[in-house]
């Protein structure tokens, strides 16, 4: 399951980073990193960015890059 597939309000944990460079550098910048905890807050109108609470602060992240972040959902 990738973060584009998170569902709102869902907490994930993130298991691996796909892509490559910068792409994959711009993400963990964002502090998404393996192992990292994210919950989905909401998503756009039209369904683009996703955003979500990671490390305390709230981010915006495209599906294109959602599609390379592999997650795994946590139950509360």
């Amino acid at each position: 399951m990738t973060l584009k597939d998170a569902r709102v309000g869902d907490t994930v944990k993130v298991v691996k980073l796909n892509g490559t460079g910068p792409v994959k550098r711009r993400i963990m910048d964002m502090g998404i990193t393996k192992g990292q905890v994210i919950y989905v807050r909401k998503v756009a109108p039209l369904g683009d960015p996703i955003e979500v609470t990671v490390r305390n602060y709230e981010l915006s992240v495209r599906k294109a890059d959602c599609q390379m972040i592999d997650v795994q959902k946590v139950e509360a």
